[in-house]
């Protein structure tokens, strides 16, 4: 009969190498969680605090809870303007993701003559600062100094009112379009260009063609990326601001203060001084942001469980 004496485990505490390997890493990271902290989460702790009082003729300021938020969940203005940017969002983001989709797609077939210049072509437009972007289309927007308004009077036709109330909505998806289809396919095109060569090589022995390998190996090799532009083309589209505050400067009449929520955002806090009620709608359009993004990538999860 043979006994076994159990031997205690003796836990061995880091190595001098390991505790400097710690220290290395935290040394790294703590400019970035300062920076994170005093930027991001400082500010929206107060704009937080803000938003849960209101500021009175009789009393000053006083807690009132949730009544900024209850208050901005029925303000028509605020929900006119969260309308226009889900219009906004159902139009223009599905064409300019698809336009980006099909650019990044041609580049990547190398069928598309110059694929280099290609690319810098189609990007530059997102190096243009948007406040030039957007004085630019303005200017050929413009009804009575416009180059588009003169081509059509020159072979006597009326000029299209491309700032009218019902067209405008579109002249700002045709601007933001044009600046952002290069920012999604660059990011479309990345991902395009580590998708394995194996891959196409197994579809070419099967016979498919480009049209095919572009449809059931690229799109769906590279959902991730397109998931990504999604998001972020939903964030863009509910935080619209630069295009229609410089274009309400040619057409005033059309674009009030309250257009979009950002816009109606800056008055209350800037024009109307009302910092309480401007943080609740902030954080409502945050709420709005994040609960569209998480559906859409909810449902991206769901059609590639299926797949």
């Amino acid at each position: 009969m043979t006994t076994t004496s159990a031997i205690p485990h003796v836990r061995r505490g880091p190595s001098p190498h390991e505790r400097k390997l710690v220290f290395t890493a935290y040394a790294l990271i703590t400019p970035f969680l300062v920076v994170f902290t005093a930027m991001v989460i400082a500010p929206l702790v107060y704009a937080g605090f803000l938003s849960l009082f209101q500021t009175r003729l009789i009393g000053g300021e006083q807690f009132v809870g949730l009544a900024n938020f209850g208050k901005a969940l029925t303000d028509p203005v605020f929900l006119a303007g969260v309308g226009r940017m889900s219009v906004f969002l159902l139009v223009q983001v599905p064409i300019m993701l698809g336009v980006a989709l099909f650019f990044a797609l041609a580049i990547d077939s190398g069928r598309l003559a110059g694929s280099r210049f290609s690319r810098i072509a189609i990007f530059v437009p997102f190096a243009v600062p948007g406040v030039v972007a957007t004085m630019m289309w303005g200017y050929l927007y413009g009804e009575d100094f416009g180059p588009i308004a003169q081509s059509f009077r020159a072979i006597g036709l009326p000029a299209p009112a491309l700032l009218s109330d019902d067209l405008i909505l579109f002249a700002m998806m045709n601007i933001v379009t044009w600046s952002f289809v290069g920012y999604n396919m660059i990011i479309m095109y990345a991902a395009l260009r580590v998708i394995p060569t194996e891959l196409y090589e197994a579809a070419e022995i099967d016979g498919a063609g480009a049209i095919r390998v572009a449809w059931s190996i690229k799109v769906p090799a590279i959902r991730p990326a397109i998931m990504l532009t999604v998001i972020f083309s939903i964030i863009g589209s509910f935080q619209l601001f630069t295009e229609p505050t410089l274009l309400a400067a040619i057409a005033p009449n059309v674009i009030g203060t309250s257009y979009t929520p950002n816009m109606y955002a800056y008055t209350l806090a800037f024009r109307f001084q009302d910092v309480n009620y401007a943080a609740a709608v902030a954080f409502i359009l945050g709420f709005v942001i994040m609960i569209v993004s998480y559906v859409v990538q909810l449902s991206g999860r769901r059609a590639e469980a299926r797949r």
